[in-house]
């Protein structure tokens, strides 16, 4: 069989990794594990790879990185280079063995005489973005699984925009990537005699310097008491990640001198021991930022996933304990704030624009409108809003002013072109300051925003289905694409806007209108009553997403919209299962 000709081809490789070779001896004569190891491959996408480390084909490890770098660098050939040559900064993450690819992916590149900047020390996420810009770098590489487990690692590749690559560059760096059939004969240079010839640069301290003068421009209140210390007490964890040492020194610029940084999650840890899964979006995480905020009596709590790029918030409510705020919530609070401010400074440009996913509330199209912004919407994924970015800013003469997604990902300063957690940090602390100098919590000013604009409430549905089912996923799609269906629970359907076949469709007229947007296998409704919903299938998994948002004249009515919404659409999915068999 194929994948024990491709085992036995890893066992006896004379160069093998040592602890990828004790795997391969562990399981010798386990078939179903040779099998599971060694019958596919990791994949490069839109998303770059990402996987669980180990021996395998299928498993994330240095010959993978090896594959896929090489593949780079041969798309990298026929790209346009500037006077300097053709470069890629290298950053990575906390993450066991991060240090090590990073290294591996600069051993092949420097190979193919690409420059390389390679990071110090693990650095956020947002850093490789700011660099690729500062640096003029042809492309960057991020080694970071983000907030999988800690049995994860992963790979993303970054443009010279300083954005994740999309699907037009996905795509051509795929087929080269398709073209390496063997990882195994990837070759990597010296890196220490690449250093010597230039054309390894180790960079760190001084592009740390640049991005944290770039965040003093973000500032938009300024806090006469006290000299301009911000008037709030803070809890801040990086959950064993690399926000450790940024995230403090932004917010201490910015004026916040009573921070704590929770003890326990404050150094780095690959295994991540102090949480099931170091994602912000999880409320189980801020257990430990919960005991430090009461015994301190934190107004506000701030958590960072690995790589720092994704944003957790919970605020001290009237009770004395803590309520989380959803990335909807906070996006919407802070787009408030950003947008009141410089209205009020007269820094508020016609032509500035605000960006968010199709899947995020509609709470923030509310208020973009309210003061006479354009809200442009992109796919499910930062990396549409930050190549809306470069369409607008770059190639037009439109203004960024700020773009979110419900995922907790949340960008104000376009020097980054990726959602960045320590932007976001510094402006929710100066966002809870201010509101606090009126006597308000950040709670209090939510309230304010639904009673303003209406309440918008938003759920997430995952449905798993078994992993031989994947196909069952299709199917499911299949259904809702052939449904003519008018009315969901005896209110009107008005819009059906299908993004893989690039249409918006006027259900009442019957007219159809381009979506303008690149082809995503999502299907969304929207209904009579502001209500609406969409459905996502993964691409890799037996999994489908189902989002849903709703907006009633109060919180009663909200609640009980979304009930309606949730049975009725789960009536539909029952539905599709039951085609899908």
């Amino acid at each position: 069989m194929e994948y024990l000709k491709c085992y036995k081809k890893w066992l006896e490789f004379p160069a093998m990794d040592e602890e990828l070779k004790k795997e391969l001896l562990m399981i010798k004569g386990d078939e179903k594990e040779i099998a599971a190891r060694f019958s596919g491959e990791l994949k490069f996408g839109t998303g770059g790879i990402r996987g669980k480390m180990g021996a395998g084909t299928s498993r994330f490890n240095r010959y993978i990185v090896r594959k896929v770098t090489e593949g780079l660098a041969q798309f990298m050939a026929a790209a346009p280079a500037s006077e300097e040559g053709l470069s890629v900064v290298i950053a990575y993450d906390t993450r066991h063995n991060s240090a090590l690819f990073a290294r591996e992916a600069a051993g092949v590149l420097v190979r193919h005489k690409i420059k390389v900047y390679l990071f110090e020390k693990p650095v956020p996420t947002p850093l490789l973005s700011f660099a690729v810009r500062e640096l003029k770098a042809t492309a960057g590489i991020v080694i970071t699984a983000s907030h999988n487990p800690p049995s994860d690692n992963g790979y993303k590749v970054y443009w010279s925009d300083g954005g994740q690559i999309t699907d037009a560059l996905a795509s051509g760096i795929t087929a080269e990537v398709e073209k390496v059939k063997e990882a195994l004969a990837v070759e990597t240079a010296d890196l220490t005699t690449a250093a010597a010839q230039g054309l390894l640069v180790n960079i760190g301290e001084k592009i740390i310097d640049s991005y944290l003068h770039c965040l003093q421009r973000l500032r938009l209140a300024v806090f006469q008491e006290k000299k301009g210390r911000l008037p709030l007490k803070v809890v801040y964890t990086p959950l064993h990640g690399t926000g450790a040492v940024l995230v403090p020194q932004a917010l201490k610029r910015a004026g916040i001198t009573d921070l704590l940084v929770v003890p326990e999650q404050q150094e780095p840890d690959p295994f991540c021991r102090t949480v099931s899964s170091p994602n912000p979006e999880d409320w189980d995480v801020f257990n430990l930022a919960l005991e430090w905020g009461r015994k301190n009596g934190a107004d506000l709590l701030l958590a960072t996933d690995l790589d720092a790029d994704r944003l957790g918030a919970a605020v001290r409510d009237s009770a004395g304990g803590y309520t989380p705020l959803t990335g909807n919530q906070l996006g919407g609070l802070l787009l408030e704030y950003i947008l009141s401010r410089r209205s009020e400074q007269k820094r508020l440009s016609p032509r500035g624009f605000v960006l968010k996913t199709v899947v995020t509330s509609e709470l923030g199209r509310e208020i973009a409108l309210a003061y006479g912004l354009e809200m442009v919407e992109t796919l499910t994924g930062f990396k549409y809003i930050g190549e809306k970015i470069k369409d607008m800013v770059d190639n037009g003469s439109r203004e960024f002013i700020f773009g979110y997604e419900e995922s907790y990902g949340y960008l104000a300063g376009d020097f980054v072109r990726d959602k960045d957690a320590i932007q976001a940090c510094q402006l929710t602390a100066e966002m809870a300051a201010f509101y606090k100098t009126k006597g308000m919590t950040l709670l209090d000013a939510l309230e304010e925003l639904f009673q303003r604009y209406g309440y918008f409430a938003e759920e997430l549905i995952n449905l798993e289905l078994p992993e031989t089912e994947i196909g069952r996923v299709e199917k499911m799609m299949q259904f809702f694409r052939q449904s003519t269906m008018e009315k969901i629970g005896g209110r009107k359907l008005l819009r059906r806007i299908d993004y893989l076949a690039q249409e918006s469709i006027d259900l009442l007229r019957g007219e159809k209108t381009p979506t303008g947007l690149p082809a995503s296998n999502s299907l969304k409704y929207v209904l009579e009553d502001g209500c609406w919903f969409c459905i996502r299938p993964s691409g890799t998994e037996p999994k489908m997403k189902i989002y849903l948002g709703v907006k009633g004249s109060d919180k009663k009515e909200a609640e009980n919209r979304m009930i309606s919404l949730k049975k009725e659409v789960g009536l539909l999915i029952k539905k599709a299962e039951s085609f899908s068999t």
